[in-house]
């Protein structure tokens, strides 16, 4: 099943299955880590949703909710 990573509840986990957006964005996500293949867990969201707090490759790292939903995740 396919879901945003920006529809996540939290603790569910996921694995990044794509990302659209313009190459810049994709690049400088790709340098945090998030690119295809990766597996996230959604930590915590701030009472607004933005920013949500994400678990990959062993650590932690916070993002916007939209890019959250420019992820598309695998379920």
């Amino acid at each position: 099943m396919e879901k945003k990573l920006s529809q996540f509840s939290i603790g569910e986990t996921g694995t990044v299955k794509s990302i659209q957006c313009e190459e810049e964005v994709k690049r400088r996500l790709a340098d945090m880590g998030l690119v295809v293949g990766v597996e996230v867990t959604l930590n915590r969201v701030a009472p607004l949703r933005d920013p949500m707090q994400i678990s990959l490759r062993g650590y932690k790292l916070a993002i916007r909710k939209h890019e959250a939903s420019l992820i598309v995740m695998e379920v």
